[in-house]
């Protein structure tokens, strides 16, 4: 008889625990998965390192409150934890982790009861307005078009977008033919319907009819889509790239996906003006935006681009494509900056060694 095969054992977590909770929408789950990739960062981790968390979870959480409680705003809600299914409920039992990180209006009621259950030793980021008592939240994260203040609110211009540099390095890499294309290379990043904005077949046409006019100007496209790009839409510039010979992708029947790729080598991008998501990626990347009108406006997005205009990431696109330079846009750091700063205040780092006597520690440059 065999002797029984030992388990391997598991490897320690170390760190603060950090949640990601989300509604389940794209957009919100990318936001709290850009700022939680910038934490983890090598310089961020090693000063918070020290910190012993509990509670580590590898998966994102996605709350998925029901009716008659997302009627109601999320300060009204009564007894928040019978709105979720019953297997979502589990979480508010702990242990709580050292930092809970969501987005969206549905989520906002479950980040306030985390900072009472865990007595206020959870460090709560709440993304965009929650639509509640901001003395709920530790942080308030939130677009400057939100027009949101308060002595834990940071505002940022556009959504707080961030790519690691491994995933940097890993998509340079992956698509590498793509770096002697540069000098007159353009991404054009679409969208598509919303509650506020329409892409319509004639902004489509227009748009094709700008697009062809400019790759018989020598420029090279790349043309991806969204999940909110209509079908039809989606055809159009499937044919259109197979007329000029540009490069296009709207799913994984395309092949690996190049988003990342055309970003980092591309020399301008042409986003429709529908994604603060969509606008920050390229503008986390210094491109040159060149914002695309739709059918339709909204106060609050008229505002996010003129934040994107000042803050000289955007222009709107004329039919021509122009090449200027600016800081890229890094607010995702500065947000992950903070969180740092809050949690050495909580938990501060041990005392190093003196280095003078030969068995000190040397502390990394980056701390």
């Amino acid at each position: 008889m065999n002797a029984p095969t030992k388990a391997k054992p598991i490897a320690p977590q170390v760190g603060p625990s950090v949640w990601a909770v989300s509604d389940g929408r794209a957009g919100n789950a990318a936001q709290v998965r850009s700022i939680i990739q910038a934490l983890g960062s090598t310089g961020r981790w090693m000063k918070i390192a020290h910190i012993q968390g509990e509670g580590h979870r590898e998966r994102p959480i996605t709350l998925t409150p029901r009716a008659p409680w997302t009627w109601l705003p999320g300060a009204r809600w009564p007894m928040e934890r019978l709105a979720l299914p019953s297997e979502q409920r589990d979480i508010f039992e702990g242990p709580f982790p050292d930092v809970w990180i969501a987005a969206g209006r549905r989520s906002a009621p479950y980040t306030g009861a985390i900072r009472r259950l865990s007595g206020g030793k959870t460090l709560t980021v709440q993304i965009l307005d929650p639509k509640s008592d901001r003395g709920d939240f530790d942080l308030i994260i939130v677009p400057e078009h939100d027009e949101l203040d308060g002595p834990n609110v940071i505002r940022t211009v556009g959504a707080p977008s961030y790519f690691s540099p491994d995933d940097i390095e890993d998509a340079g890499q992956a698509f590498a033919d793509l770096a002697d294309e540069n000098n007159k290379s353009a991404i054009v990043i679409l969208g598509g319907d919303s509650k506020t904005h329409t892409f319509s077949d004639a902004v489509a046409t227009s748009l094709a009819t700008d697009l062809k006019r400019l790759s018989g100007q020598g420029w090279r496209l790349r043309i991806t889509t969204s999940r909110r790009t209509p079908v039809p839409v989606i055809a159009k510039m499937r044919a259109l790239a197979g007329d000029i010979g540009a490069k296009f992708w709207a799913g994984p029947d395309d092949g690996p996906n190049p988003y990342l790729a055309w970003l980092l080598y591309s020399d301008v991008a042409i986003v429709t003006e529908d994604s603060a998501n969509m606008l920050s990626d390229a503008a986390f990347h210094g491109l040159p935006v060149h914002m695309v009108a739709l059918e339709g406006s909204n106060p609050k997005f008229d505002r996010l681009h003129e934040s994107l205009i000042k803050r000289g990431c955007a222009r709107w696109f004329e039919g021509t494509l122009e090449q200027w330079s600016y800081d890229p846009l890094r607010e995702a750091d500065r947000v992950a900056d903070e969180i740092v700063r809050r949690l050495v205040a909580r938990h501060p780092q041990p005392a190093m060694k003196n280095v003078k006597d030969g068995n000190g520690v040397v502390v990394p440059d980056w701390l």
